[in-house]
Parts: C-alpha cells; sequence; structure tokens
C-alpha cells in the first residue's frame, strides 16, 4: 500500500511539473500595453504685429521680448511639471517655430522640431497687415452686426463666422473659409497622433496659431464652454486612444502662471 501511495505521489509531482513547463511561455510574453497618447497644443507668443494690433495669419513677425519670456516660462512650467514629451511639431510660420525652440530649450529637448504647413494660421487674404479695427468692421458690416460684442458672444462660431466672411468678400480670393481651416488641421493633427500611437503613444507638443487651433478644437468637440479666445502660450491638452481623440483642457495658462 506505501509502494502504491509512493507511486501516487511521484506521478502527480510529475503532472504539476509538466503544468509549470507548459505555463511557462505565457509567463514570458511582453506586456504591448502603450503609453497614453498626449497632445499639448499651444499657441505662439506674442509678436510685434499683435502688439501694433494687426492681422496676422499667414503674415509672419518674430516674437517680441514679452512673446519670447511667456514662451521661456511656458518651458519651465512643464519641466516643473514633470512633462516629458517624445516629440514636437510646429506650424511652418515663424512665430511658431520661434516659440517651439525656446520652449524645447527649456526641457533640454533635442531631437529637433518637425515642421508641417497644415498647422499654420488661417489666410486672412487681403486683410494681412492691415489693422484688426479695419477687418472686424468688415465682418460686422457683412453679418449686419453693430459691435464686436455681438460677435463674440457667438462664442466658438465667431471663429467660424470670421472666416467665411473673409473668405466671402476678400477680392485676392486667397482668404480660407472655415471648412478649408478645420479640415487641414484635423489632417495634421491625425498624422501626427497615429504616428505617435503606433509608436507607443507618450507626449506631444504641437505649436501652432489661435484661430486655427480654436477651429480644430470646435471639430472636436462643440459641448466644451469656450469664449473663443486662446492667450499667447496657453495650453489644450488632446488624449487619443487610436480611434478617437477627447479635449482634455482648453486653453489652460496654468504652465505660465
Amino acid at each position: 500500500m506505501k509502494k502504491w501511495k509512493t507511486l501516487l505521489v511521484l506521478v502527480s509531482s510529475v503532472l504539476v511539473l509538466g503544468g509549470c513547463q507548459k505555463a511557462t511561455p505565457k509567463e514570458e510574453v511582453k506586456d504591448d500595453k502603450t503609453e497614453e497618447t498626449v497632445l499639448y497644443v499651444t499657441r505662439h507668443g506674442k509678436t510685434i504685429l499683435n502688439t501694433l494690433d494687426r492681422v496676422q495669419g499667414w503674415a509672419d513677425t518674430p516674437l517680441t521680448k514679452e512673446g519670447r519670456d511667456v514662451a521661456e516660462k511656458l518651458g519651465q512650467g512643464l519641466k516643473q511639471e514633470g512633462i516629458k514629451f517624445k516629440s514636437v511639431y510646429s506650424s511652418d510660420l515663424g512665430r511658431a517655430k520661434e516659440t517651439a525652440r525656446i520652449v524645447c530649450n527649456e526641457l533640454e529637448y533635442k531631437k529637433g522640431i518637425n515642421e508641417i504647413e497644415g498647422l499654420r494660421e488661417a489666410s486672412y487674404g487681403m486683410f494681412e497687415g492691415d489693422l484688426n479695427k479695419n477687418m472686424m468692421s468688415a465682418i460686422l458690416k457683412e453679418n449686419d452686426m453693430k459691435s464686436p460684442n455681438e460677435l463674440m458672444e457667438q462664442g466658438m462660431d465667431m471663429w467660424k463666422i470670421s472666416a467665411n466672411t473673409l473668405n466671402k468678400i476678400d477680392d485676392l480670393h486667397i482668404a480660407e473659409d472655415a471648412d478649408m481651416i478645420t479640415k487641414r488641421m484635423l489632417s495634421s493633427l491625425e498624422e501626427i497622433s497615429k504616428k505617435t500611437y503606433s509608436e507607443g503613444g507618450g507626449n506631444v507638443l504641437i505649436v501652432g496659431h489661435g484661430m486655427s487651433i480654436s477651429l480644430l478644437l470646435d471639430a472636436l468637440d462643440d459641448s466644451l464652454p469656450f469664449d473663443g479666445h486662446l492667450a499667447n502660450a496657453s495650453v489644450s491638452k488632446i488624449t487619443y486612444d487610436g480611434k478617437n481623440y477627447h479635449v482634455q483642457s482648453i486653453g489652460d495658462t496654468s504652465y505660465i502662471e
């Protein structure tokens, strides 16, 4: 009887060991879980034309001292929060590239900046470089509005109304309508987010412009409360899960404060 008990113990041991050996490959399978893909979309720092209160779309001027200072503060704020970027993208316009370079310098980011034309600001056509008040007057007149406040009360729609109006009245026929701006911004965002997601996710810094970013955010989620104005160097955070975008915040100035 003792022999049979001994034999049963040996057989049980072999079966247990065999089961452990079969489970070994499962334990060696690597975890393919990716990092979250987070897009930090920021507006450039203040420029000379901003200071002169003149229209600045495809027209371009360098950052002022104030603009460079706020870009430095943005970089310092992001660094203080421990945010590390996998990649950095910028509009091909000088003011966005200059902002990106300053932020990267503060972050000690050395990988280089990727320029994308589709991230540039809206084209304002014949109003480029003109006084903002002159462009505003033309938009108000075309829409039978009495004051800028009436336009601003439209919230995010103010940008669609403005772009579509300028496209309609532009004698040069180079002003973009809202749909044109939105499509190229979405295409650029998709290019960046899909590439980042396919490479395992991570944080991405994108430096762009006020009106085009606003139209992008509205296209992603038109239910979020927003007064239609993005401060220089403010950050709007967007997450991407491989299929959908989720706007987490709009115009956050905490990093520069």
